[in-house]
């Protein structure tokens, strides 16, 4: 009976999608040091991606910038969950999810307040959702350089909010974030006031 894991990356981020993996695991066979991947280091983090994607079944699951905008974080992150699991391509006969709340289905779940620190496959996951996410970013940063996504990975770290005052946002930046939001009706303000002169 295949039990997978569930876990999303990129809820806090002011940029860029939410990343969600859903990872069965072999219980004969299965790479050693998988933890919550916020304790692990990058080097770590990218070996047991690999082995993960070798040994495991994996799905992902990614909500766009638009879509987390359109039905906001909280939403966003369960449809990112919710088509990791269907990204398995098959039922398992349970699964797991990180946190307090499992998605809207039907299929048999539990929710684990800080599963990815307390359930192996739940912390496989948040390791193929993180690592799969930070690539994204990486990606993301060659084509919109100057707001450090290599580094930050679009979260609100001094560096990125400066880039963000003084280059404004991307297509990528989620408009209905306090911060960007602000950016954006500040940068109206003077074209309010040049339209009424």
């Amino acid at each position: 009976m295949p039990l997978a894991g569930v876990d999303e990356a990129g809820c806090a981020p002011l940029a860029g999608p939410v990343v969600a993996a859903a990872v069965i695991l072999d219980r004969e066979r299965f790479p050693r040091g998988i933890d919550d991947s916020k304790k692990l280091s990058l080097e770590a983090r990218e070996s047991l991606h690999g082995k993960l994607m070798q040994q495991a079944r994996c799905g992902v699951g990614i909500c766009s910038v638009e879509e987390i905008d359109a039905l906001n974080i909280y939403w966003a992150r369960m449809l990112a969950m919710a088509r990791a699991v269907e990204a398995l391509g098959f039922d398992p006969a349970f699964v797991l999810v990180d946190g307090n709340r499992c998605p809207k289905w039907e299929r048999p779940s539990r929710a684990i307040v800080s599963g990815d620190a307390r359930c192996r496959s739940i912390a496989a996951a948040s390791i193929v959702a993180k690592v799969t996410r930070d690539r994204i970013m990486a990606d993301h940063a060659a084509v919109y350089p100057g707001y450090g996504w290599e580094r930050n990975r679009g979260y609100p770290t001094p560096d990125h909010r400066r880039a963000l005052l003084e280059l404004g946002p991307t297509p990528l930046h989620r408009r209905s974030f306090g911060l960007v939001r602000e950016v954006l009706a500040a940068a109206a303000q003077p074209m309010l006031a040049f339209a009424a002169e």
